[in-house]
Parts: structure tokens; C-alpha cells; sequence
């Protein structure tokens, strides 16, 4: 019999459903070692929390994170909250000794980043920071085929993350626009998944040069249905400042000699969750498109020239990373990123062993798009290393 490991999930929401989803279904289609145990689910509207909690299968509620990180019964903590907390409950966590699985971005500022991968180190924890997007079948594969060599020498990367959800005006200023509490807009919710995955397929970003813009300066306070806005919630008269830029475009030299490009909106419209990218090399080339997450575009420049062109990997082999769901051809979703995640982190639990992205990566990531908010308020070139 496996031995149990007893989890407690420090939010709710959006994420809070696509965590539990993985920790309930991990021991169903993948080997891992442990057993997890849903056993405390943190929140702060009890009525919200609850009913999560009981569509979930979570045994117990608390309204108190300190108190549930510092329970000699919880074995790790997995944090989704708002990103402005991250970093407090990380620390706490890492003193305390448990291992921590926490949402992106990491933090709000790079100082924190440092602080979390600090508190992780000392107390030896396991960490993990959820770009999940590395663990699409079709992704992990992209890193398999550009190890081997099959683009040669990479020349470009050119990544893009658009959607449009907050174009309406009366959109209300919720915690998301808050730079104190998000970090940046876009900029730190979709690039940094952007960076990340260049990060993982190409390589270290040095410099960037970066150009950020707000459209709506200004936006309605939230009412008491705020968060539901988008199914018909009220509309404050009263308004506040944005803090945050509505789109960010980057451009980006790598330390490898490559050069990027990074695009990010929350204005596109009529994209969704539209998270692209392109890597050109000497060989070949490679683009995939989170919207047919099960399909990879592979060219090879050695094919004859009157043969040569894009043709697409459906990723579902068994042969190919994470196969453990379906037969070939019987594609997989978005949620299914998660639970690879959690059967990866579990793995790296029982070894004792760095998993990757970690509180280390966030410190890069986050480095980096400081050095573009920097680069678009000086309006100049800016090293990603003299941010300190």
C-alpha cells in the first residue's frame, strides 16, 4: 500500500479546481509513489470555500493559512492564491518544513522570488513553481527534438500570449490590476509563461528591449458581485487608477546569440488563451499553438526541396512524454497539464530531488520581466542583469 501524503490547497477559485482535479486523479493514470490525501482547503469567503471543498472531496475548511501550514498532519502545501501572497506563505511553508507546489507568476518583485528560493534551500523542501504549459505532451516533446539536435543552431524564438477577456471598460478594477498585488499585468501573468518556456526550449534571456501600454487608465471599483462581473455583476459608479499595462511587447536577446520576441495582451480580441510560439534553427523549425495543444509543427530542412514544409505531430503516441491517458490519437485538455505536474512533483518528493521550474527558475523569470518594465519605463535597452 502507498503511503499517504496529506495536501492542503491554499485558495480556491479557477486554479483551486484544476489542482484538485490533478491531485484526485494522478494515482489513476500514473505511477506514483504516494497517495494523495485532500485534506484541508484554505479560503477566505467560508460559503465559496466550502463548496468547493465538497464538489472536490477536501475533507476540512480553515479560514487560517498560518495555522494550516504549521499543522504536523499536512505534508505540502499547494499554494493558488492571488500572487501577492506567494511569497509569505512559501516562506512559511518552507519553515515549517513542508514542500511547496505553487501557482505562477512566483511573486510580485524579484526581491521575493530570492526570498522564497532562499527559505526553500535552508529548510531542504522540495518546490515547485507551476508553468504548466512545459508539461503539454506536445511541448515536452519540442525539448526532446531540439536536444537531439533536430534545428541545429537555434536563430529565433517568437513567443506570443494573447487574450481578451478584460477589453470591457466596466470590467472592474480587481485585485489582477493592483501592481502591489499582481506584479504587472500581462506582463507577469502571460509572459512569464512565455519566458518560461523559452527559458526551457532555447535559453537564458540577456537583455531586453520592452514597450508596455495601458489602454484603460481608469476602471470601476469593485461591488460585491465583482467577481462575477462577466455573468452579469454590478457596475460601480465610482472608479480607481489601473496600475498595470494592458499588453507588453519584448524584445529579447538570449544568451546563446539568439534573438526573441515576446508578445503579450489581454486586448487581442477574440483570443482566449492564444499561447504561441516559433523556433527557427539552422535544421529546422518548430511552432505549436496551446489552442491544438496535442499537435506540434515540425519542418526539417534536410527533407528534398521540392518536399520540404511544416508538417504536423499529433503528440499522443506512446511513445511520446506523459503517455499514460489514451490511445494514439485520442487527444487530452488542458487540465491533464496539471495532473502531469502533480506525478512529477510526487516523483521528485520521494527522491528528494530538484524539480523544474522551482522558486529558482521564478527568480529568472521574474528578473527578467523587471528588466522589461524597466526597460519600457526608461525607454532604453536594458541588461536583464542590473536588476539587483
Amino acid at each position: 500500500m502507498k503511503k499517504k501524503l496529506n495536501i492542503a490547497l491554499m485558495g480556491s477559485g479557477f486554479m483551486g479546481k484544476a489542482h484538485s482535479f490533478a491531485w484526485t486523479l494522478v494515482n489513476k493514470f500514473f505511477d506514483v509513489p504516494y497517495e494523495p490525501v485532500l485534506k484541508v482547503n484554505f479560503g477566505t469567503d467560508e460559503d465559496i470555500t466550502r463548496e468547493v471543498a465538497e464538489k472536490w472531496g477536501w475533507e476540512e475548511i480553515s479560514m487560517n493559512w498560518e495555522e494550516v501550514i504549521n499543522r504536523d498532519d499536512i505534508d505540502i502545501i499547494d499554494i493558488v492564491t492571488p500572487t501577492y501572497i506567494h511569497k509569505d506563505m512559501a516562506v512559511a511553508a518552507a519553515k515549517a518544513g513542508k514542500h511547496i507546489f505553487c501557482e505562477k507568476p512566483c511573486a510580485v518583485t524579484y526581491d521575493q522570488t530570492k526570498e522564497m528560493a532562499e527559505a526553500a534551500d535552508k529548510a531542504g523542501v522540495v518546490n515547485y513553481l507551476n508553468h504548466n504549459y512545459r508539461r503539454v505532451p506536445a511541448v515536452a516533446f519540442a525539448k526532446q527534438m531540439i536536444e537531439e539536435g533536430k534545428l541545429g543552431t537555434i536563430y529565433h524564438w517568437r513567443g506570443a500570449y494573447l487574450q481578451d477577456w478584460i477589453m470591457d471598460p466596466n470590467f472592474p478594477l480587481t485585485w489582477h490590476f493592483k501592481k502591489d498585488l499582481a506584479g504587472g499585468g500581462p506582463l507577469f501573468d502571460l509572459s512569464s509563461h512565455s519566458v518560461d518556456l523559452a527559458r526551457y526550449l532555447v535559453g537564458e534571456v540577456k537583455a531586453v528591449t520592452a514597450v508596455n501600454k495601458t489602454f484603460i487608465e481608469e476602471r470601476p471599483l469593485p461591488g460585491k458581485r465583482a467577481a462575477t462581473f462577466s455573468a452579469g455583476g454590478e457596475i460601480n459608479s465610482e472608479k480607481g487608477k489601473v496600475e498595470v499595462e494592458d499588453a507588453s511587447f519584448m524584445i529579447a536577446e538570449f544568451e546563446n546569440g539568439a534573438l526573441g520576441s515576446f508578445e503579450s495582451t489581454r486586448f487581442a480580441s477574440g483570443r482566449k488563451n492564444y499561447n504561441t510560439f516559433e523556433i527557427y534553427g539552422s535544421k529546422g523549425a518548430l511552432t505549436f499553438n496551446f489552442e491544438r495543444m496535442n499537435e506540434l509543427q515540425y519542418l526539417n530542412l534536410d527533407d528534398p526541396a521540392d518536399e520540404q514544409g511544416f508538417k504536423t505531430i499529433l503528440v499522443t503516441n506512446m511513445t511520446h512524454p506523459y503517455a499514460a491517458w489514451w490511445a494514439a490519437g485520442h487527444v487530452i485538455g488542458y487540465e491533464n497539464t496539471f495532473v502531469h505536474a502533480v506525478a512529477d512533483f510526487l516523483k521528485a518528493v520521494e527522491k528528494n530531488e530538484t524539480i523544474e521550474p522551482n522558486f529558482h527558475d521564478g527568480e529568472k523569470i521574474i528578473r527578467t520581466l523587471e528588466a522589461a518594465a524597466l526597460s519600457s519605463e526608461e525607454k532604453r535597452r536594458v541588461e536583464v542583469s542590473e536588476i539587483k
